[in-house]
């Protein structure tokens, strides 16, 4: 009968299990994988052959064949060098075949019989336990990653021989290494200085996870303040951080760390392709919206961005997952995040600057700022202008982040309560702004008086209730009363970046 290891594959950040099947027959010799395999999985016999002789183990001089089962499901990467290794060491009896019964195998045999770190073992921790497998053997590198998992053994090795001493009992697992949630960000909002509307305004986006594009004339301090959003969001809870880590582990960006526990700020460049920013591939891997999960994406000068990149945007701003299809498989990565943009006004900068001329012709910053369509707009709860702040405004300290974030820890804790857990304000539907952005029939009234006037869609109506209801939470107001409902409002109006479109 062939050995079977268990081994684990990843479907975007979903595992599969795969029963790797050794057999070993009389024959010329010779070394076969099927099931499947891309080149890297290919590439492992010349990897798992000296591995296994530089261990101090025969290898079989006969014919070795590996299924990779299921074989509809294509298996690309590493981590299936150890469990075939296994298997080919079991079926020659170096072990017992039913002392692998419990166990998970993973990881990428160097040609000295070394274990090398792999990508995706948060994934294969969360497959074991689903499976009911209690012991998880992978690279020492990827303990403290797959230590986030409650109820299975891990054992970190580093070598061939340490993986078989694993499997014949005679190693003990290794320490769960504890997830440290201290909260600590190197930026703070103290250092912004003289734009107190504008800080005013990112509070109230960070309190209600609000989407929202700065506006101004270069040096104003739109990048200080984007960078610093993360500094006043509220610490990641036990559940965000396993999600968040999760996708950094998939993509291969959690070499050196053992979680993400800070809530990430991504921001990638303006030259950066649809693929980057949305994520797919031949072999899909998460983009930059789903790396920004749990946190904030930047998107600095966002009128530099293609127009496919920015309208490939639509999607996970209102669902908060992307879905990417491909012609063997669908595969979904979460994309849950507060969008921060910012633009110049016109591509020189200065289009409307108290004191530089602007050298831009009409045409090119309607060209500029066409670049960002209604749809995109619509989608931004929030449009702020960081105007030009004189000498004397930039003296003296600005608030600092720490004081910032108890005011919006609290407005969280308030719409938890609302909506429930995961759920904010700016993530509302229909119904919960039916039932939560009530307004007195005076109220209603002026709302439909402006939004007539100013021509705002449905959809935006939306979000200035959103938005006003955010501004009643952070106040600590049980009702949305007209003060906050103007203040919302005043961030849709947007005129002057609205009088680009028309020069």
């Amino acid at each position: 009968m062939p050995t079977k290891v268990l081994s684990c594959h990843v479907v975007g950040i979903e595992p599969v299990l795969v029963e790797v099947e050794v057999d070993i027959s009389q024959g010329l010799p010779g070394f076969n994988i099927v099931g499947l395999p891309d080149a890297t999985v290919k590439e492992a016999k010349d990897r798992i052959k000296a591995a296994i002789k530089n261990s101090n183990f025969p290898f079989p001089v006969s014919k070795i064949t590996v299924n990779l089962a299921p074989a509809y499901v294509k298996k690309e990467g590493s981590s299936f060098d150890l469990p075939i290794a296994i298997g080919i060491l079991a079926e020659q009896g170096v072990l017992p075949k039913n002392a692998l019964n419990d166990f998970i195998f993973a990881g990428e045999l160097s040609l000295d019989g070394g274990i090398r770190w792999i990508k995706g073992a948060l994934s294969h921790a969360i497959g074991a336990k689903r499976w009911n497998k209690k012991k998880l053997v992978i690279p020492e590198e990827n303990v403290s990653e797959a230590s986030l998992i409650e109820g299975i053994e891990i054992y970190g090795v580093s070598r061939l021989t340490e993986a078989v001493e694993a499997a014949l009992g005679r190693l003990s697992p290794s320490g769960k290494k504890p997830v440290v949630f201290n909260y600590k960000y190197p930026l703070d909002m103290a250092d912004v200085k003289g734009q107190e509307s504008a800080k005013r305004a990112m509070e109230i986006a960070a309190a209600g996870q609000h989407n929202i594009l700065l506006f101004g004339p270069p040096g104003t301090g739109k990048s200080l303040l984007a960078t610093r959003i993360p500094s006043i969001l509220p610490p990641m809870e036990e559940e965000e951080i396993i999600e968040t880590t999760l996708i950094y582990s998939v993509a291969g960006e959690l070499v050196g760390e053992g979680a993400i526990v800070q809530r990430p700020l991504r921001a990638p460049h303006s030259t950066s392709s649809e693929t980057a920013i949305i994520g797919g591939g031949s072999n899909p891997r998460p983009g930059e919206v789903s790396l920004a999960h749990n946190g904030v994406l930047y998107l600095d000068e966002m009128p530099e961005f293609k127009r496919s990149v920015l309208e490939a945007l639509r999607q996970p701003l209102e669902s908060g997952y992307v879905v990417i299809s491909r012609a063997s498989s669908t595969v979904t990565f979460p994309a849950r995040f507060m969008l921060v943009a910012s633009m110049n006004p016109c591509p020189c900068g200065y289009w409307g600057h108290p004191k530089k001329a602007c050298r831009c012709t009409p045409q090119q910053i309607r060209k500029y700022a066409s670049k960002i369509s209604g749809p995109i707009l619509d989608r931004l709860d929030m449009i702020v202008e960081v105007p030009h702040v004189e000498y004397e405004k930039i003296k003296g300290e600005g608030e600092a982040s720490e004081s910032i974030r108890e005011r919006v820890c609290k407005a969280w804790e308030i719409q938890k309560k609302r909506l429930g857990k995961g759920t904010f304000n700016a993530r509302m539907g229909p119904k919960e702004i039916s039932e939560h952005c009530k307004l007195s029939p005076e109220d209603e009234a002026l709302l439909r008086e402006i939004t007539d006037k100013l021509g705002i869609s449905i959809r935006g109506i939306h979000r200035i209730l959103k938005v006003a209801r955010t501004i009643a939470d952070l106040e600590g107001s049980e009702k949305i009363k007209r003060s906050h409902l103007l203040e919302a409002i005043q961030y849709r109006r947007a005129e002057k970046l609205e009088s680009l479109y028309t020069l």
